[in-house]
């Protein structure tokens, strides 16, 4: 199966191996050769053995509908993405930059918010922000950190430019399908691991502990960490148990947890209760503490937030982080590192407009059949309208929706995001994909050196989402020798 212009169309999109030459990318060459050499039938068989691996091994996902909740098969492609490393690098500084800049940006918005003081970030957006919670004004966490976990989304346009699509600084979620995806094409592919230079992902879990470690309210002996998650039933549920048991942390429900009389929080154990240094949550805000935010909630701990404020225990992510992570505070992520950082963004944004502003709005509404319109604070690829494929019917709904609720949308053009050869059946297709690496912070920086790429399984789609249809591949960044 070799992957040349004989037997793959190129789009006219970039395509991450294919050059417009019609040959492999460098850092592609020996996979493009590799594949020549094994013949279908031998490629055939492995992809066979990889899906039964994935269901043996329980690697789900959880998608949500009207019919009820459906554990998936997780969705994955056996042909990886490939970048160079030395592209790879100044993407490197570029998350770790952003990262740095919208936990000064969060630090800044829940006490001073000198930000909005100096006109550079407008009051009204801040005002219209469901993600910011009055309830932790006036705290500052351990480090000036917030999000200490985040994902963030790239996609490269048809000219090769890489852009930041969206930050995901609440609960993000993939890192272990990530993980995964590497440990399958490990199997599937060892002679390229023995003779290529990937570069290795596999460290996350223990980057994850330490920086979870660091947030610890008790010095001197090994923290206690918990996973916190909404149960089973939680379509991220496979994610949650697997970094709990590769950090060897303990997987809790809230139940399991109790803040006690000096506001420290407890494990309920055989043995009795044992103190919780650091929490990773996977509960959004509203359902994390019932006596702070939704009083109905059953899923988190009556008391944790005060916990956390008098410094008993460490939140990751903090509550209140998802405050930056909203579509429209997005279109600011560039103003907000010269203020905090003086630098220009090392990624850029993708060209976005506000339909707050009038004339920002009147250009929206005119051009809908071009552009790709978010709401704020959706996710998952939920709820938004991508003009060129909808119908006159979705364009004129949604024009009500942006003429009622303004601030609650932004617009972007419609970009060609990048292809990259996927097996489609028993040949070989173009489809679209991002790419969602992960970047921590405490004490330190870390990125995931590649991240989960996502790709769009149904030909011509942009979107990606595992809930909506999308598959995945490994990403592989290769040290090319000259």
């Amino acid at each position: 199966m070799t992957i040349t212009c004989q037997n793959y169309s190129l789009g006219e999109a970039y395509d991450e191996l294919i050059g417009p030459d019609h040959q492999p990318r460098p850092a592609a060459k020996a996979l493009c050769e590799h594949l020549a050499s094994l013949g279908d039938s031998t490629l055939a068989t492995r992809r066979q053995a990889v899906d039964a691996a994935i269901m043996a091994m329980g690697i789900t996902f959880t998608v949500y509908s009207d019919a009820g909740n459906i554990d998936r098969a997780w969705p994955f492609d056996i042909i990886p993405r490939i970048m160079d490393r030395k592209e790879w690098e100044r993407i490197d500084a570029g998350l770790k930059q952003r990262l740095t800049a919208l936990n000064l940006f969060i630090n800044d918005l829940y006490n001073e918010q000198r930000i909005v003081q100096d006109g550079i970030f407008p009051l009204e957006v801040l005002a219209g922000s469901k993600n910011f919670r009055s309830q932790c004004q006036g705290f500052v966490p351990q480090f000036g950190v917030w999000a200490h976990v985040c994902g963030t989304d790239l996609v490269r346009d048809r000219d090769g430019t890489i852009y930041v699509l969206e930050d995901n600084l609440r609960v993000p979620s993939g890192v272990s399908y990530m993980l995964e995806n590497r440990q399958m094409m490990k199997r599937l592919f060892p002679e390229l691991f023995r003779t290529s230079d990937i570069l290795p992902v596999d460290d996350y879990p223990t980057q994850l502990h330490d920086t979870l470690a660091a947030l610890s309210p008790r010095s001197g002996e090994r923290p206690v960490i918990a996973v916190l998650t909404p149960g089973i039933y939680n379509s991220a549920y496979f994610e949650h148990s697997y970094l709990a048991q590769k950090m060897g942390a303990f997987l809790v429900e809230g139940s399991d947890l109790m803040v006690d009389a000096n506001d420290c929080v407890n494990m309920k154990t055989i043995s009795g209760l044992r103190r919780v240094d650091v929490i990773y949550r996977r509960i959004d805000d509203d359902f994390l503490d019932p006596e702070a935010f939704r009083p109905d909630s059953t899923l988190g701990v009556p008391g944790l937030l005060r916990a956390w404020r008098k410094g008993k225990v460490g939140i990751a992510n903090a509550p209140g982080a998802g405050v930056a992570d909203d579509k429209v505070v997005y279109a600011f992520v560039p103003k907000i590192i010269k203020y905090y950082l003086d630098q220009d963004p090392i990624i850029p944004n993708v060209p976005s407009y506000l339909c707050m502003y009038d004339d920002q709005r009147d250009y929206v509404l005119a051009n809908l059949d071009q552009l790709v319109v978010k709401p704020a604070n959706e996710s998952g690829g939920y709820g938004m309208l991508i003009g060129p494929r909808a119908s006159a019917e979705e364009r004129a709904r949604f024009a009500e929706l942006i003429r009622e609720n303004p601030r609650n949308y932004m617009a972007q053009p419609t970009l060609s995001i990048s292809t990259a050869p996927t097996l489609v059946d028993d040949r070989l297709a173009a489809r679209h994909l991002d790419l969602r690496p992960f970047v921590l912070q405490s004490n330190r920086l870390y990125a995931t050196t590649g991240g989960l790429t996502r790709v769009a399984m149904r030909e011509g789609s942009l979107v990606v989402n595992s809930s909506q249809g999308g598959g995945s591949k490994d990403t592989w960044i290769v040290d090319v020798r000259n």
